[in-house]
């Protein structure tokens, strides 16, 4: 009978949205002139009460989903992300749980290197973003979960209350761009601010 080793292999998980490039809805938000549109997860734990929320504001001012690629368009990522992100992939393997959409996501990920994406989708008739489609329940949880039951070692870094579930499931977990209210409920997770500190506290977590 052959037994498997402990792993030294590593897997960082890192979320998307105030992490690596900017918040789209707020983005959208300020370009529409629509105040409740920057409400995220950063505000509001419950995600499918958000969102329910978000398509509501939608249908109620008309908001096309080419309207919404139009904002994205004009979004990069974040300052420094790229350089972080292929400073990171050198030294391990990176995958993004985002609860972002592919419509959304996609032209980020041109931007970023073609990274790993698990994310959700929009449902989208006439131009029109009418419902959503979880890929899973607390996807991200579940992924780390996933990936620590094939034996890897796994890093999380994320923002929002969305995360929070990842970071407890990950063997390290970290807040990076977190608002306060979200690092005063979590304080078990490190909080860091600046890209070159997540690298080296990354870089302090993974085994030889």
């Amino acid at each position: 009978m052959v037994v498997a080793k402990k792993a030294h292999q590593t897997i960082v998980t890192l979320d998307l949205e105030g992490v690596l490039v900017p918040e789209i809805w707020i983005a959208v938000a300020e370009t529409t002139g629509i105040p409740e549109l920057r409400r995220t997860t950063r505000d509001e734990p419950d995600y499918d009460l958000l969102m329910r929320q978000r398509l509501a504001i939608l249908d109620q001012h008309d908001l096309t989903m080419s309207a919404i690629e139009k904002v994205i368009s004009t979004l990069q990522p974040l300052p420094g992300a790229l350089d972080f992100l292929n400073a990171l992939r050198e030294q391990t393997q990176v995958i993004i749980l985002s609860d972002t959409f592919e419509q959304f996501g996609r032209p980020f990920m041109r931007q970023l290197g073609m990274p790993t994406l698990f994310c959700h989708r929009l449902i989208v008739e006439d131009d029109r973003i009418v419902d959503f489609e979880l890929r899973q329940v607390d996807q991200k949880r579940h992924a780390v979960e996933a990936f620590r039951s094939l034996n890897y070692r796994i890093i999380a870094a994320g923002d929002s209350y969305n995360d929070t579930a990842m970071l407890a499931a990950a063997d390290a977990g970290f807040l990076f761009h977190a608002p306060d209210n979200v690092i005063k409920e979590f304080p078990q997770f490190s909080a860091i601010n600046e890209f070159a500190l997540l690298l080296e506290a990354i870089r302090n977590r993974l085994e030889p």
